[in-house]
């Protein structure tokens, strides 16, 4: 059901997590003129948790969605972005916890790539949508959660050759 996902996981530490079924963010690259790789972030709004910082356009799972499916769809909501427009090369699980009563809760980012730098449309969520350099994502304030991720991140994304529109 739409909008079954949204809810927090408490963890046995007393720590919360976004996403009844877990969560999911679309790692968007797309290349720059000279063919290096460019990373859609989100500048979160300061209402939002976390906010004020730089992370990936995702959110809650739905309880009949894949990860690969929320993180379009997330995107689509927070960036403008449609699905057509999208590649997907792989799925990692950065973040896993378990809740109290034994719920498992994980946070999946799904790597696509875009054949060009695309025009987003941020929503309330979002004070910013940005094409950012791979190599300047460190130098943000990023959330919590996406700073502990982004170095595997990079390491899975030196593995996939970035797709390029070849007809121009």
């Amino acid at each position: 059901m739409r909008g079954d996902g949204d809810g927090w996981v408490v963890s046995d530490s007393g720590a919360r997590f976004w996403g009844r079924h877990g969560a999911a963010g679309l790692l968007l690259r797309a290349p720059w003129p000279d063919g290096s790789a460019a990373v859609l972030l989100q500048h979160r709004a300061p209402w939002s948790h976390q906010g004020g910082t730089w992370a990936l356009p995702g959110g809650a799972r739905d309880s009949h969605e894949t990860p690969e499916e929320a993180a379009v769809r997330e995107a689509h909501e927070e960036a403008g972005l449609a699905a057509e427009q999208l590649s997907v090369r792989t799925t990692v699980i950065t973040a896993e916890v378990v809740g109290a009563g034994g719920t498992r809760w994980t946070y999946t980012t799904v790597i696509a790539d875009a054949t060009e730098l695309l025009e987003t449309v941020p929503n309330r969520e979002s004070s910013e949508l940005r094409w950012v350099a791979e190599d300047e994502v460190a130098e943000l304030p990023l959330h919590p959660g996406f700073a502990a991720s982004w170095p595997q991140l990079r390491d899975v994304t030196a593995t996939i050759p970035l797709r390029v529109n070849r007809s121009r």
